[in-house]
């Protein structure tokens, strides 16, 4: 039998509890607390459990823990972001807190850059699907894991605007795409908690696109 199968109410609580209160957390973080290694590959021993097309595990994970690939990186998202904010003024631009979390990019512990390798074809959704959907699923739960040690982060793909320069700057080779970013750090203060979103039944249809459940 399944361990999971029944599933104890305090192994459901803890779940859910993770899942549904892991939050992007740009300010209340520890910017001076060291992320250890170990822990970084504990969360990504966890995060290769994900799904992947064809076990083929394309997934590679680049940490940025040193000062100089940090300020490099953090230098690219900081012009990403003065283009977004330039193109999206007024309330439709940045919040503060990404404007801040741009800013201060550099001063994280650390910075994990979640990647595959190969490259989406171009000409074809399912084949685009398919190359994401074998590699967002494990930077969710890398995200997720880290949450549930204390750890806050931000899923972002921000950079990619610059995306060959980061390559550049960081010894990516070709054929190897970068998908989402995640800064990390403890957190220090943040009370996560579920957010205000739309019930299933108001998002969910059955059997036809539009159908409600009678």
């Amino acid at each position: 039998m399944d361990d999971f199968d029944d599933g104890e109410p305090s192994f459901v609580r803890a779940v859910d509890w993770a899942l549904t209160t892991t939050r992007s957390v740009r300010r209340k973080l520890d910017w001076e607390r060291p992320v250890p290694r170990q822990l970084i590959e504990a969360c990504i021993d966890v995060a290769v459990q994900a799904p992947t097309g064809a076990n083929r595990e394309a997934w590679r994970f680049l940490v940025l823990d040193a000062p100089e690939p940090k300020a490099r990186l953090a230098a690219l998202y900081q012009r990403a972001m003065a283009r977004y904010a330039a193109a999206r003024p007024g309330d439709d631009g940045p919040k503060p807190t990404a404007r801040g979390l741009a800013d201060r990019l550099a001063e994280l512990p650390a910075l994990i850059l979640v990647c595959s390798e190969g490259e989406p074809f171009e000409d074809s959704n399912a084949m685009r699907v398919a190359f994401y959907g074998s590699v967002l699923p494990a930077a969710w739960s890398l995200m997720v894991a880290l949450r549930a040690r204390g750890i806050g982060g931000t899923w972002t793909t921000l950079h990619l605007v610059h995306e060959d320069e980061a390559a550049s700057a960081l010894g990516i080779p070709p054929g190897v795409t970068q998908t989402v970013l995640l800064p990390i750090g403890f957190m220090a203060g943040a009370r996560l908690r579920p957010a205000a979103r739309r019930p299933a039944r108001e998002v969910t249809y059955w059997n036809r696109w539009g159908a409600a459940d009678d």
